[in-house]
């Protein structure tokens, strides 16, 4: 009896051992595993912190950029007038991205109105309007005005249309449904919403005059199946239209007839007479003169246009308005002129005539001078295009690409007395004003 007491008592004893043995190892492999698991996340911890470490370093340069561009982005603008809400226009300008249209654009951004430039970059360039991207006042939209355009705007000015001959010439189809379906379309848009519409119409609409200098009662002559008529009668066309949307539906319209304009941002080789003779002279090829010279041409400067067609948008002026310079001169003259400024050793080579090219070009501004208190600056064209002259001084020109032309040394001759323009400049500063006249890189505000 006493024996088996014992080895119940020692079976118990050897139980209770055994339990406490497991505790203790079960204890034990706790404590381990909590350890190891400590010291995994200590190490993952000062990986992660390592790693943050290095992303911190790479991206801190990058963080700097950053600020770096946004301080330059948003002190590019030029200064904007302030206007108050009643006085701020909401403004549609159609061909907006062009040589005209930019600096409309200029313009009337630091006039300090809502600006809305609409292209669909055929002739345009959105170079020419990138300084004001992202400035609040500003949305550029690529769009055809051959389609519908829904907006809400309080002016439209319609600039669309390529203008330079080989352009319009290109696609006189295009040509023509700009100028008629795109002006139908910008009437229609000007009635909706009841907005005054600006007509870009052309001195064009005078085919070769036979009445000198050109009024706006003078009713052209226009050789309507010629290679010019899909701009020629397409402008007239959109005139027409203006003045039936007037009549019938009390639009409010205003009709420029602008003459020959020559400034910065023109294109180099859109076969305009003035970037022709300086692409020319400054590759030392030879001047094209088509017949004989004896052409004549009279040449506002961009920034007189655009004062004046803000001047008519501006008045109570519906009836058309020539805009442009009466101070005329021969193709030939200015051949000369240009060759002379950049000093080129350019000859002066005589092709046939072109068909259709107008043998006279003078505007009268009567109207504008009484109606609308515009005329441009007097100025002869020797005094704007190199950057040496009165004239052209007292602007801040852009940084000069470099000067493909002689470095020698040239002056402005002083303009005489009744002289022509024959009279000018010669060497690297006459052609740092002609590469200056024709740059894109910058707007004139710079």
């Amino acid at each position: 009896m006493v024996s088996k007491a014992l080895l119940r008592l020692v079976s118990a004893v050897n139980r209770r051992r055994m339990k406490l043995l497991l505790g203790i190892a079960l204890l034990a492999y706790v404590a381990s595993v909590w350890g190891n698991f400590v010291n995994m996340r200590s190490i993952q911890e000062n990986g992660e912190l390592k790693i943050e470490s290095k992303i911190e370093e790479m991206v801190e340069p990058l963080r700097e950029k950053i600020r770096d561009l946004e301080k330059s982005f948003t002190q590019k603008y030029p200064p904007v007038k302030f206007l108050s809400e009643k006085d701020r226009k909401r403004i549609l300008i159609t061909g907006g991205a062009g040589f005209v249209g930019s600096h409309l654009t200029d313009k009337l951004m630091m006039d300090g109105h809502e600006v809305t430039v609409v292209d669909n970059f055929f002739t345009g360039r959105k170079r020419n309007v990138e300084h004001w991207i992202g400035h609040e006042n500003f949305e550029l939209i690529n769009h055809d005005v051959v389609e519908p355009l829904y907006i809400e705007v309080d002016q439209i000015y319609h600039l669309a249309s390529p203008a330079s001959p080989p352009n319009y010439m290109y696609n006189p189809i295009k040509t023509l449904k700009t100028n008629t379906i795109g002006t139908l379309n910008m009437l229609g848009l000007a009635k909706r919403v009841g907005a005054r519409l600006l007509l870009a119409s052309t001195s064009e609409v005078y085919g070769d005059p036979e009445v000198h200098p050109q009024s706006e009662d003078y009713w052209g002559h226009v050789n309507p199946i010629g290679p010019r008529a899909c701009y020629d009668e397409g402008k007239r066309v959109a005139e027409t239209m203006c003045y039936a949307y007037m009549k019938q539906e009390g639009v409010e319209v205003r009709v420029a007839r602008i003459f020959n304009t020559f400034g910065p941002r023109m294109h180099m080789n859109d076969g305009r007479v003035v970037s022709n003779f300086i692409l020319q002279a400054l590759q030392g090829e030879p001047l094209t003169v088509y017949g004989s010279g004896s052409q004549t041409r009279a040449f506002q400067y961009v920034s007189d246009l655009v004062n004046g067609l803000v001047a008519l948008m501006n008045s109570n002026v519906s009836s058309p308005v020539n805009l442009g310079n009466p101070e005329e001169h021969t193709i030939l003259e200015f051949a000369q002129l240009i060759k002379n400024l950049v000093g080129s050793g350019s000859e002066i080579q005589f092709l046939s005539e072109a068909q259709d090219d107008p043998q006279k070009r003078k505007p009268d501004i009567k109207k504008a001078k009484l109606m609308l208190g515009w005329e441009p600056v007097p100025r002869l064209l020797r005094a704007t295009l190199p950057c040496g002259s009165q004239a052209c001084s007292q602007r801040q020109h852009p940084p000069l690409r470099q000067s493909p032309c002689r470095e020698t040394a040239g002056t402005t001759a002083a303009p005489r007395a009744g002289s022509g323009p024959t009279a000018a400049a010669s060497g690297a500063s006459g052609c740092r004003g002609i590469l200056w006249l024709c740059s894109h890189q910058r707007p004139l505000w710079s």
